[in-house]
């Protein structure tokens, strides 16, 4: 069994006797891990956050900033959650960040922190989730646990 959260996704099977090898019949499901794309521009918050991650059985890529993040998500289509610090330099923070995935990539969930950002109603996308810095492990684990089940 793999060490990554998964979900399950259909993968052709091809028959020699059957005329549509693609049909949805003869496509077993294999589970695929769960990719988390970790946007911090701290090195050492970044660099724990991936290893909370990978430690839960996460994969994880990473970002400095939201242009770089921009740039992950067109060329990964398989990401499905964004993890954004909101504080980060550069023409885009964190919270325009998440209104740029949810424009974009709808089905992508967010999670965002900050250190020194108070959250207002209507900041985040409505299914985003929002934790201040310091927060617990545990707290993130179980959110991106929540976000992704259903997908």
């Amino acid at each position: 069994m793999s060490r990554f959260p998964t979900e399950l996704k259909p993968i052709p099977r091809r028959l020699a006797n059957n005329p549509d090898p693609v049909s949805s019949l003869d496509m077993p499901l294999i589970p695929t891990p769960i990719r988390i794309l970790v946007v911090e521009d701290e090195t050492f918050i970044r660099m724990d956050v991936v290893e909370t991650l990978s430690a839960a059985g996460f994969e994880t890529l990473e970002a400095t900033n939201a242009d770089e993040a921009i740039q992950m998500l067109e060329n990964h289509l398989e990401i499905r959650l964004v993890f954004t610090d909101i504080d980060m330099p550069g023409m885009m923070n964190g919270l325009k960040l998440a209104a740029a995935v949810r424009d974009r990539w709808p089905p992508v969930k967010i999670i965002a922190t900050s250190g020194h950002f108070k959250l207002q109603d209507g900041d985040l996308p409505a299914d985003a989730r929002f934790f201040p810095k310091p927060y617990e492990a545990t707290q993130i684990i179980d959110a991106v646990r929540e976000l992704t089940r259903a997908m």
